[in-house]
Formats: C-alpha cells, sequence, structure tokens
C-alpha cells in the first residue's frame, strides 16, 4: 500500500483532492492545507481554503459560486450591512455556523488540527485533512499600493492592485502539525495540487522542513497554468505583474530543486519534453466529477 501527502489550496485544489479521495482509501491520503489565508473577522476565525476542501469533500460546496456553501442564504449579511458593518467579505448563514463552532473550540484551548478534525467528522468525511501549521502564519500581499492582507487583496480589493511580491508572517516560528511530520516519515511521494502557487503552495513550502520533505521524496505537481490562463483565481494576472511569464513551464522552474514530474494540460503538449523535469501530458481542466478522478489516476500513475 502507499502512502501520499497531497498539499492544496483553493478552489482547483480542492477539485483534484477530491478525484485523489475516489481513487486512494482514507489510510493511503493525507491532505496538508494550506492556511496563509486564514484571517480574523468579526471576531472568527476564518479558514477559507480549509473550509473549501470541507465542502467539497463533503459534497456541500456551492457550484453556482464556486466557492461557500450550497443552499445558503444570506439573512445574517443583510442585516450586518444595514448595521454598517463590514459586509465586504460574503459569509453565508450556512457558512457562519462551521466558523461560529471552530472559533469557540480555539478559544477553548482546542488546536486547528483538532478543529478541522471535529469538523470533518461532523461532515461525515473520512479521508484525513489538515492545517500545515497550528501556528498562524499570515499571507501578506504586497503591492504598487503598499501590503495587503491577503483577503483584503483577494476578497475586498478584487485582485485588482499590482502585485509586486509576497511575505508569509509567522512562518518562520510555525511547526508543520505532528500528523504531517508522521506521515511523510513513512510516506511514498508528495502531491502538488493545481493550486496558485504564489499564496497556496508557497506558505506550505515556507513552514520549517517541508522544503526538506520535498527535495528528498519523490514529488509529482499538477500545473494550474493551461495555455497561458489560469483557470481559476489570479495566479496568471501575479505572474505577469511579477515580471514571470504565464506559461506551464514558468510553474516548473517556480517548483525547481523538488520537482520530480510534472503534469501539464494537453494544451500544452509542445513544452513535453522540454523542460527540466519529466512532463505527463493529459487533460487537466476539471469540469465534473469524472474529470477529477481521472485526472487524479494519473497523478498516482506518475509515481510509476
Amino acid at each position: 500500500m502507499a502512502r501520499y501527502l497531497a498539499l492544496t489550496g483553493g478552489v482547483g485544489g480542492a477539485k483534484l483532492a477530491l478525484g485523489l479521495a475516489h481513487v486512494l482509501d482514507p489510510d493511503e491520503l493525507l491532505i496538508a492545507v494550506n492556511t496563509g489565508d486564514d484571517f480574523e473577522h468579526l471576531g472568527l476565525t476564518i479558514c477559507p481554503d480549509l473550509d473549501t476542501l470541507t465542502y467539497t469533500l463533503a459534497g456541500e460546496n456551492n457550484t453556482e459560486l464556486g466557492w461557500g456553501r450550497q443552499g445558503e442564504s444570506w439573512n445574517f449579511l443583510e442585516a450586518l450591512e444595514a448595521l454598517g458593518g463590514e459586509s465586504w467579505f460574503q459569509l453565508g448563514d450556512r457558512d457562519m455556523a462551521l466558523h461560529v463552532v471552530r472559533s469557540q473550540m480555539l478559544r477553548n484551548g482546542a488546536t486547528l488540527t483538532e478543529a478541522t478534525q471535529a469538523i470533518a467528522q461532523s461532515f461525515g468525511i473520512t479521508h484525513r485533512y489538515v492545517p500545515m501549521s497550528d501556528e498562524p502564519v499570515r499571507t501578506t500581499v504586497h503591492t504598487a499600493d503598499g501590503p495587503l492582507s491577503f483577503q483584503h487583496y483577494f476578497v475586498r480589493d478584487r485582485c485588482q492592485p499590482e502585485v509586486t511580491g509576497f511575505d508569509f508572517v509567522g512562518a518562520d516560528q510555525a511547526r508543520l502539525i505532528p500528523q504531517i511530520e508522521a506521515w511523510l516519515a513513512q510516506c511514498d511521494g508528495v502531491i502538488v495540487c493545481p493550486s496558485n502557487p504564489f499564496v497556496s503552495v508557497d506558505p506550505i513550502l515556507a513552514v520549517p522542513g517541508m522544503r526538506a520533505h520535498l527535495e528528498r521524496l519523490p514529488t509529482v505537481a499538477v500545473s494550474p497554468i493551461v495555455a497561458g490562463l489560469a483557470i481559476k483565481g489570479p495566479t496568471a494576472k501575479m505572474m505577469a505583474e511579477l515580471g514571470v511569464p504565464s506559461t506551464a513551464a514558468a510553474v516548473a522552474r517556480h517548483y525547481a530543486g523538488w520537482l520530480d514530474r510534472f503534469v501539464i494540460d494537453a494544451s500544452d503538449a509542445e513544452l513535453d519534453g522540454t523542460l527540466s523535469v519529466p512532463t505527463v501530458v493529459a487533460p487537466t481542466v476539471m469540469v465534473t466529477l469524472a474529470d477529477r478522478i481521472e485526472l487524479a489516476r494519473t497523478v498516482v500513475r506518475a509515481f510509476d
């Protein structure tokens, strides 16, 4: 039996994580989730990437909006706005319940890992997923207009400011959670989901020890860039503003030093054999559940 660690963040990463959960048994897969997007809002601890994965694995993700929980209503947000409260971050009524439960657990002394496990159990999720660290790591986006917390850049300002760089505040003091360390000690390979390299994958790599693990273990990544475009989110825009070509090849270079095999979309087949790492050409755009499962199978086969 092989064991894999998947690194994920965002909607694209959650799609492949769902596919992996259909292909691999719970004792074959552990999913480590980016927490650099987390922030405190309205007195609550919000963990967007953990929540996206929770809803995705539970079949509760809002397919109409592309984020949040299905069957949502907005009474709380409307009442908050009427009172003059901050309403730029869209919190639905059902989504609020998760944030309240997590925040209450954290205030009562639980770790983020413990709170995440309790929430997963309440949703009936059998595959294990964990935060990259129990210590807070917060992504700062440096822009031409000054530094912004990630959610202010991503949601409030709709990714409009020009990006000049990133910091992961607290990463130096953070530690990989013990469950990740123990899993990596007996791990057969690491899967990097098609998440934003700069704000979903890099925060995980910024936690001391993670990059060293990737350097010693077989690692397969899926490109989040397809034919020069990001399927979801601001990856391509960020790359352009950082002076990096918006190509799958540039993502492979960003992962240089630890990447062993790179899965690229069929529309980028001309790159096959031209990169510094071996490539696998396959359909990577995940529209249906069948797409997610087939890509997951391709990724797992890439370790053979």
